[in-house]
């Protein structure tokens, strides 16, 4: 009797006459349809056809004109039962299996035929059941078919702190509808009492192992614990789990820790009658900040006047309710940001936002976003290593003053690359002066016995050969990190919202763009190779 196996997209019947076994090959309908000479001669073994003529079969492939061919004698169909194919794919989590039909009287799969052939493959957990009843109830041939499935080990969740305070009060100054700035209600003081609850652990879950379809157990992640933000003047309760404010104060959260600080307050001006201030909390100033005077606060600093040429260092915000006119000697730093209604010939320095009507002629590193608004809106001269986003009304000048803007990566990352950069080379220098020093001394070894001196030197070079190198390669690493994230850092974007002029130049990750005629309304972006000018 005939067995179609075109069904199968083999593209060839087998037919079983009285005066022998014929093959017949069709035309291929497509690539996958079109079997081989070694495929076909695989199944004739199978049916267990006695003699047949390879030169027969050989042409029949050649001509695949559909015309029945004889390639053997007289004989009666082989019974074959159906053969069981077990698949494990590499991570061993999946088993599948490819059943081929059995040919004349042969038996079909079975359950237990299955079942075994997953066994001698070493399949001994995740069977599916209903999968392998059905298989066998209603044979899907030439397919494969999952049978077993490993479960994959979950990780655990690690622990986290859930803050009982707002830790980011919004800094951001408010624009009256006249275009004004309206620097006195910031509500920027998140006032805590003592003995306030300030933040409370998360405790971490823990993982769930897995297991593989050959019974190895899958190791899981357990999460890990978080650790209380605590800083000063905060207590921890006595089961480890909660922060409490120990005195009244003012909540700085800097540096991923709480604290909580008293304010120092200067009713006038810091002048010689006050002389520099140094204090642990936030530092408030009534008056003016008078030049070559400094202010280093552990928490914000606020001054109510005009800063000079003066230095200001604040752990927490730098808040200036008018601004700074630094002429080449200010100095602005904080740990937080800085809020100021202008700033002229400054070194500028926040780890968070700076917000501002107008900055000019100022060296400004800003950790965040660099937002310049109000009536000016106004960023022209010297240069802003921003990390994020800028945001202003006017980038430059119409007398083409060199101003140059470096968005989408922390400044200090640019600043530690080009510190590894010129260290590097000094390493590499040592290094094979020690190097040097290894080989001659060992040369001289050869010829005669070394003084202790010398065995001192060859000591020392050894040790230091060894520290460069080791050196050389986490420094190695770490530009590779770096590199790769400015690289990443083309994500950052300057939105200007007036005019752009000539004499800017821009950079964006790894990309640099120099302005070159006066662009308005637009957003500076890069698009992995180049910056781009686009719409608002």
């Amino acid at each position: 009797m005939p067995n179609d196996f075109r069904q199968n997209n083999s593209g060839f019947d087998l037919t079983y006459e009285k005066d022998g076994v014929y093959l017949t090959v069709h035309k291929s309908v497509d690539f996958s349809s079109r079997i081989n000479e070694t495929e076909l001669l695989n199944v004739l073994n199978r049916k267990k056809i006695r003699n047949y003529n390879a030169k027969a079969i050989s042409d029949a492939l050649k001509s695949r004109d559909g015309q029945p061919v004889k390639i053997a004698e007289p004989q009666e169909e082989a019974t074959v039962d159906a053969s069981i194919e077990v698949i494990i794919s590499d991570d061993k989590m999946q088993a599948y299996v490819k059943l081929t039909p059995p040919e004349g009287d042969g038996a079909p799969p079975t359950v237990e035929g299955i079942v075994q052939a997953l066994y001698s493959k070493g399949v001994v957990f995740g069977m599916i059941e209903e999968k392998i009843r059905g298989l066998a109830e209603n044979p899907v041939y030439f397919q494969q078919v999952l049978v077993a499935e490993g479960i994959p080990a979950e990780n655990g969740t690690n622990g986290r702190v859930n803050f009982l305070v707002d830790i980011h009060k919004d800094r951001k100054p408010t624009i009256q509808p006249d275009g004004t700035v309206n620097y006195k209600d910031m509500d920027l003081i998140e006032n805590i009492t003592a003995g306030q609850k300030l933040a409370e652990l998360v405790p971490p879950v823990p993982g769930k192992p897995g297991k593989n379809i050959v019974g190895t157990v899958l190791k899981a992640i357990d999460g890990k614990p978080a650790v209380l933000p605590k800083g000063k003047n905060v207590i921890v309760s006595d089961d480890g789990q909660e922060l409490y404010a120990a005195i009244d104060g003012q909540l700085l959260y800097a540096d991923g820790k709480i604290s909580v600080f008293s304010t120092h307050e200067v009713k006038a001006n810091v002048d010689n009658s006050t002389g520099n201030i140094k204090f642990i909390g936030n530092v408030l100033v009534r008056g003016n900040v008078l030049s070559g005077f400094e202010i280093e606060a552990g928490g914000n600093i606020e001054v109510e006047g005009v800063v000079e040429g003066a230095i200001l260092k604040a752990g927490g915000n730098i808040i200036l309710r008018r601004g700074m006119h630094g002429n080449g000697k200010g100095v602005l730093k904080a740990g937080g940001d800085i809020v100021a209604k202008y700033i002229e010939s400054s070194t500028v320095e926040a780890r968070g936002n700076i917000n501002a009507e107008a900055i000019m002629h100022c060296d400004l590193k800003c950790g965040n976003n660099l937002i310049i608004g109000g009536r000016k809106g106004l960023l022209v001269g010297g240069t802003a290593r921003v990390g994020s986003y800028v945001e202003l009304k006017y980038l430059g000048s119409q007398m083409s003053t060199v101003t140059v803007v470096e968005v989408g990566v922390d400044p200090e990352l640019r600043e530690r690359l080009k510190f590894l950069k010129a260290d590097i080379i000094k390493m590499e220098e040592s290094y094979t002066k020690a190097n040097q020093a290894i080989t001659l001394l060992n040369k001289m070894s050869k010829v005669a016995p070394l003084s202790p001196e010398k065995r001192e030197i060859l000591a020392k070079s050894t040790r230091s050969k060894f520290y460069y190198e080791k050196q050389i390669m986490e420094y190695k690493k770490e530009i590779a990190e770096i590199e790769g994230l400015i690289q990443r850092g083309a994500s950052g974007r300057i939105k200007v919202l007036s005019s752009v002029y000539p004499g800017v130049r821009v950079a964006i990750g790894s990309s640099m763009l120099y302005i070159k005629e006066e662009a308005q309304y637009c957003t500076l972006y890069s698009d992995g190779a180049d910056i781009r000018i686009g719409p608002l």
